[in-house]
């Protein structure tokens, strides 16, 4: 199998969709200023959380900065929004280097395409915007230190979705003991990186964005459920199983506490039961709607 992280985030769309939490969604959508509105989104892979906003009709007319350290996410992104806009009947013209307009008889969106760690974007950002989004993104950080520079980046409200919250779940079972050891480590992983990390991020957001003046307007869970129907997963879901594998094996390979033989064994049982049609993937997060205070108040 070829792993492409690109292709992975096309992929995992399907499984955001129906994941994101539909009560802090129509809080957002109660929530937003009158349009048009700055929006600012760190972490944002290949612009999938544009073309959602877009097809779910919240989003018209927006400055939309799109942030993400990986070149090839950028990359990506540049070539891809502009192609599904074309699909969709949106007219999409360059605007210099690292700019585009998307527009219709209904859109007026333009979109700036931001390779840049991300607070290195937050030191050098003059405008805050009406609304923050950060998807999935908040759990690979250092936490709470991250939050208050993260929120610099918006005037009023912060849309923070698929934070994971420390349950994996993979059906069937293969060894009990072995499942159990290797959930446990692969969360260790999370937890134990240079660059920070939470495997129970979303539970902690809670005091997190008390501790940084922020006042919760919503909350829910965000679960990820994936699943094969009459024997096939939809969409691209089938390659998305086989990267979440993939990343079981970067992060576990080698793993002094685990028998490398084992693993190797249960990684392969895994990955026969995508191709059988009967792997299910079940892992909890959180999205919160939030609202950005003044440093100080209390909310």
């Amino acid at each position: 199998m070829e792993y492409s992280f690109p292709r992975y985030l096309l992929a995992k769309q399907s499984v955001d969709d129906r994941a994101l939490n539909q009560i802090v969604l129509n809080a957002l959508r109660a929530q937003l200023s009158p349009e048009p509105l700055r929006i600012i989104e760190v972490g944002a892979g290949i612009g999938s959380m544009l073309r959602r906003l877009v097809r779910w009709d919240i989003l018209h007319h927006a400055d939309y900065t799109l942030v993400d350290d990986q070149p090839e996410n950028i990359a990506f992104a540049q070539t891809w929004l502009p192609q599904w806009a074309a699909a969709s009947g949106l007219t999409c013209e360059r605007v210099g280097p690292h700019s585009a307009h998307l527009h219709d008889d209904a859109h007026d969106i333009r979109v700036h395409f931001v390779q840049a760690d991300v607070f290195a974007f937050v030191n050098t950002n003059l405008i805050p915007a009406d609304l923050l989004i950060a998807h999935a993104f908040l759990d690979l950080l250092r936490m709470p230190a991250s939050l208050s520079p993260l929120l610099s980046l918006t005037k009023s409200l912060a849309w923070l979705t698929i934070n994971f919250d420390g349950v994996t779940t993979l059906e069937p079972t293969i060894d009990p003991t072995l499942d159990a050891r290797i959930e446990q480590l692969y969360h260790e992983t999370m937890d134990t990186r240079p660059s920070g990390g939470d495997s129970r991020a979303g539970r902690h957001l809670f005091e997190h964005l008390r501790g940084a003046h922020a006042e919760i307007i919503a909350a829910g869970a965000s679960d990820w459920v994936v699943h094969a129907i009459n024997g096939r997963y939809p969409a691209d879901e089938k390659y998305f199983l086989g990267f979440i594998l993939h990343f079981f094996e970067e992060s576990l390979a080698d793993h002094a506490a685990l028998d490398s033989a084992a693993f190797t064994k249960w990684l392969a049982e895994r990955r026969a039961q995508i191709e059988r049609g009967e792997l299910v993937y079940i892992a909890h997060q959180m999205d919160f709607l939030v609202r950005k205070g003044a440093a100080g108040s209390v909310l």
